[in-house]
Protein backbone atom coordinates (compact mmCIF):
# COMPACT_ATOMS: atom_id res chain seq x y z
CA UNK A 1 0.00 0.00 0.00
CA UNK A 2 3.02 2.38 0.84
CA UNK A 3 4.61 1.75 -2.81
CA UNK A 4 0.80 2.19 -4.80
CA UNK A 5 0.70 5.65 -2.32
CA UNK A 6 4.04 6.38 -3.51
CA UNK A 7 3.44 5.77 -7.43
CA UNK A 8 0.27 7.88 -7.16
CA UNK A 9 1.97 10.81 -5.29
CA UNK A 10 4.93 10.82 -8.37
CA UNK A 11 1.85 11.16 -11.07
CA UNK A 12 -0.55 13.53 -8.77
CA UNK A 13 -2.97 10.84 -8.84
CA UNK A 14 -5.34 10.21 -6.08
CA UNK A 15 -4.88 6.60 -4.66
CA UNK A 16 -8.34 6.33 -3.42
CA UNK A 17 -8.48 5.74 -7.59
CA UNK A 18 -6.43 2.15 -7.14
CA UNK A 19 -8.10 -0.86 -6.63
CA UNK A 20 -5.39 -3.59 -4.66
CA UNK A 21 -6.52 -6.66 -5.17
CA UNK A 22 -4.70 -9.30 -2.63
CA UNK A 23 -4.04 -12.24 -5.18
CA UNK A 24 -4.30 -15.45 -2.64
CA UNK A 25 -3.43 -18.43 -4.91
CA UNK A 26 -1.99 -21.21 -3.57
CA UNK A 27 -2.56 -19.91 -0.06
CA UNK A 28 -4.46 -21.02 2.20
CA UNK A 29 -8.02 -20.34 4.14
CA UNK A 30 -6.44 -18.77 6.82
CA UNK A 31 -4.34 -16.13 4.79
CA UNK A 32 -7.51 -15.06 3.44
CA UNK A 33 -9.18 -14.70 7.09
CA UNK A 34 -6.12 -12.50 7.92
CA UNK A 35 -5.61 -10.65 5.28
CA UNK A 36 -9.37 -9.48 5.86
CA UNK A 37 -8.97 -8.98 9.30
CA UNK A 38 -6.54 -6.48 8.08
CA UNK A 39 -9.38 -4.91 6.29
CA UNK A 40 -8.39 -6.30 2.62
CA UNK A 41 -11.51 -6.69 0.41
CA UNK A 42 -10.76 -7.83 -2.71
CA UNK A 43 -9.22 -10.98 -3.02
CA UNK A 44 -7.96 -12.55 -6.79
CA UNK A 45 -7.29 -16.31 -7.66
CA UNK A 46 -6.58 -17.95 -10.77
CA UNK A 47 -7.81 -21.01 -10.49
CA UNK A 48 -11.85 -21.56 -10.22
CA UNK A 49 -11.21 -24.65 -7.95
CA UNK A 50 -9.13 -23.33 -5.86
CA UNK A 51 -11.40 -20.33 -5.74
CA UNK A 52 -14.54 -21.94 -4.95
CA UNK A 53 -13.40 -23.73 -2.25
CA UNK A 54 -11.89 -20.48 -0.36
CA UNK A 55 -15.36 -18.60 -1.03
CA UNK A 56 -18.05 -21.51 0.01
CA UNK A 57 -15.86 -21.55 3.37
CA UNK A 58 -15.69 -17.96 4.02
CA UNK A 59 -18.87 -16.51 2.52
CA UNK A 60 -21.12 -16.53 5.88
CA UNK A 61 -17.78 -15.46 7.97
CA UNK A 62 -16.99 -12.89 6.01
CA UNK A 63 -19.78 -11.57 3.03
CA UNK A 64 -17.93 -8.37 2.55
CA UNK A 65 -15.08 -10.18 0.51
CA UNK A 66 -14.89 -9.91 -3.33
CA UNK A 67 -13.35 -12.50 -5.54
CA UNK A 68 -11.78 -11.60 -8.35
CA UNK A 69 -10.74 -14.35 -11.01
CA UNK A 70 -7.66 -12.98 -12.84
CA UNK A 71 -6.34 -16.56 -14.27
CA UNK A 72 -7.15 -17.78 -17.89
CA UNK A 73 -11.02 -19.41 -17.47
CA UNK A 74 -12.05 -22.37 -19.07
CA UNK A 75 -15.81 -21.82 -20.87
CA UNK A 76 -16.64 -25.17 -19.23
CA UNK A 77 -16.15 -23.57 -15.35
CA UNK A 78 -18.42 -20.75 -16.50
CA UNK A 79 -21.26 -22.06 -14.14
CA UNK A 80 -18.84 -22.17 -11.40
CA UNK A 81 -17.28 -18.90 -11.46
CA UNK A 82 -20.73 -16.84 -11.72
CA UNK A 83 -21.81 -19.00 -7.83
CA UNK A 84 -19.03 -16.63 -6.12
CA UNK A 85 -17.09 -14.37 -8.30
CA UNK A 86 -17.84 -10.59 -8.05
CA UNK A 87 -15.37 -10.14 -11.25
CA UNK A 88 -13.47 -11.68 -13.96
CA UNK A 89 -10.64 -10.31 -15.27
CA UNK A 90 -9.64 -12.72 -18.25
CA UNK A 91 -12.54 -12.42 -20.55
CA UNK A 92 -10.86 -13.23 -24.24
CA UNK A 93 -12.77 -14.67 -26.35
CA UNK A 94 -16.73 -14.36 -27.29
CA UNK A 95 -17.58 -17.87 -26.32
CA UNK A 96 -16.58 -17.35 -22.90
CA UNK A 97 -18.40 -14.35 -22.58
CA UNK A 98 -21.61 -15.60 -23.66
CA UNK A 99 -21.17 -18.98 -21.31
CA UNK A 100 -20.60 -16.87 -18.76
CA UNK A 101 -23.87 -14.34 -19.32
CA UNK A 102 -25.96 -17.59 -19.71
CA UNK A 103 -24.70 -18.93 -16.22
CA UNK A 104 -25.27 -15.45 -14.36
CA UNK A 105 -28.55 -15.29 -16.01
CA UNK A 106 -29.57 -19.15 -14.86
CA UNK A 107 -28.18 -18.00 -11.53
CA UNK A 108 -30.35 -14.62 -11.05
CA UNK A 109 -27.56 -13.20 -9.53
CA UNK A 110 -28.53 -9.54 -7.65
CA UNK A 111 -25.85 -7.78 -9.68
CA UNK A 112 -23.90 -8.31 -13.53
CA UNK A 113 -20.95 -10.23 -13.14
CA UNK A 114 -18.17 -7.53 -13.44
CA UNK A 115 -16.03 -8.15 -16.71
CA UNK A 116 -12.39 -6.89 -17.76
CA UNK A 117 -11.43 -7.95 -21.51
CA UNK A 118 -8.10 -9.54 -21.90
CA UNK A 119 -5.66 -8.05 -23.95
CA UNK A 120 -3.11 -9.62 -25.86
CA UNK A 121 -0.48 -6.87 -26.03
CA UNK A 122 2.21 -9.62 -27.59
CA UNK A 123 0.27 -12.11 -29.61
CA UNK A 124 1.32 -14.94 -27.87
CA UNK A 125 -1.62 -17.39 -27.58
CA UNK A 126 -0.17 -19.15 -24.49
CA UNK A 127 -0.63 -16.09 -22.40
CA UNK A 128 -4.45 -15.54 -23.16
CA UNK A 129 -5.86 -11.95 -24.15
CA UNK A 130 -8.03 -10.75 -27.50
CA UNK A 131 -5.47 -9.13 -30.20
CA UNK A 132 -6.07 -5.75 -31.02
CA UNK A 133 -7.80 -6.37 -34.51
CA UNK A 134 -10.59 -8.21 -32.49
CA UNK A 135 -10.74 -6.06 -29.42
CA UNK A 136 -13.62 -4.07 -30.37
CA UNK A 137 -16.18 -6.90 -31.48
CA UNK A 138 -15.45 -9.01 -28.19
CA UNK A 139 -16.24 -5.42 -26.17
CA UNK A 140 -19.14 -5.19 -28.42
CA UNK A 141 -20.38 -8.69 -27.00
CA UNK A 142 -20.02 -8.36 -23.64
CA UNK A 143 -21.38 -4.84 -23.70
CA UNK A 144 -24.73 -6.49 -24.97
CA UNK A 145 -24.86 -9.13 -22.00
CA UNK A 146 -27.19 -7.65 -19.44
CA UNK A 147 -26.21 -10.28 -17.02
CA UNK A 148 -22.44 -8.90 -17.70
CA UNK A 149 -21.24 -5.33 -16.65
CA UNK A 150 -18.59 -4.20 -18.42
CA UNK A 151 -15.65 -2.78 -16.40
CA UNK A 152 -12.85 -2.56 -18.98
CA UNK A 153 -9.42 -4.21 -20.20
CA UNK A 154 -6.97 -6.25 -18.50
CA UNK A 155 -3.09 -7.12 -20.15
CA UNK A 156 -0.23 -8.13 -18.49
CA UNK A 157 3.01 -6.78 -19.30
CA UNK A 158 4.90 -9.20 -22.21
CA UNK A 159 7.91 -10.37 -19.68
CA UNK A 160 10.70 -8.91 -22.02
CA UNK A 161 8.84 -6.01 -22.53
CA UNK A 162 9.45 -2.50 -20.98
CA UNK A 163 6.28 -2.17 -18.71
CA UNK A 164 5.61 1.33 -18.93
CA UNK A 165 5.21 0.86 -22.63
CA UNK A 166 3.06 -1.65 -22.41
CA UNK A 167 0.57 -0.25 -20.10
CA UNK A 168 0.91 2.77 -21.92
CA UNK A 169 -0.74 0.76 -25.03
CA UNK A 170 -3.02 -0.73 -22.64
CA UNK A 171 -4.22 2.87 -21.56
CA UNK A 172 -4.27 4.07 -25.44
CA UNK A 173 -6.63 0.86 -25.94
CA UNK A 174 -8.79 1.63 -22.73
CA UNK A 175 -9.52 4.88 -24.14
CA UNK A 176 -10.88 3.65 -27.64
CA UNK A 177 -12.68 1.43 -25.91
CA UNK A 178 -14.70 3.91 -23.68
CA UNK A 179 -15.12 6.19 -26.93
CA UNK A 180 -17.84 3.49 -27.52
CA UNK A 181 -18.40 2.57 -24.30
CA UNK A 182 -17.96 5.51 -21.64
CA UNK A 183 -18.53 3.36 -18.45
CA UNK A 184 -16.17 0.73 -18.73
CA UNK A 185 -13.27 2.97 -17.43
CA UNK A 186 -11.33 0.86 -15.29
CA UNK A 187 -7.93 -1.08 -16.23
CA UNK A 188 -6.45 -3.96 -14.53
CA UNK A 189 -2.77 -3.99 -14.58
CA UNK A 190 0.47 -4.57 -12.47
CA UNK A 191 1.51 -6.50 -10.33
CA UNK A 192 3.90 -6.96 -7.52
CA UNK A 193 6.94 -6.34 -9.81
CA UNK A 194 5.31 -3.64 -11.87
CA UNK A 195 2.49 -2.03 -9.95
CA UNK A 196 4.48 1.71 -10.44
CA UNK A 197 4.34 1.12 -13.98
CA UNK A 198 0.72 0.21 -13.81
CA UNK A 199 -0.16 3.03 -11.93
CA UNK A 200 1.55 5.61 -14.30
Amino acid sequence: RARIADACESVGRDSRTVTLIAVTKTYPGGDVVALAQLGERDLGEAKDQEARTKAAGLVATHPQLRWHLVGRLQTNKAKSVVGYAHAVHSVDRAKLARALAEAAAKQERPDPLEVFVQVSLDGDPERGGVTDADLDQLVDEVAQRLDLALRGVMAIAPIEADPDQAFATLAQLSERMQRAHPGAQSISAGMSHDLEAAIR
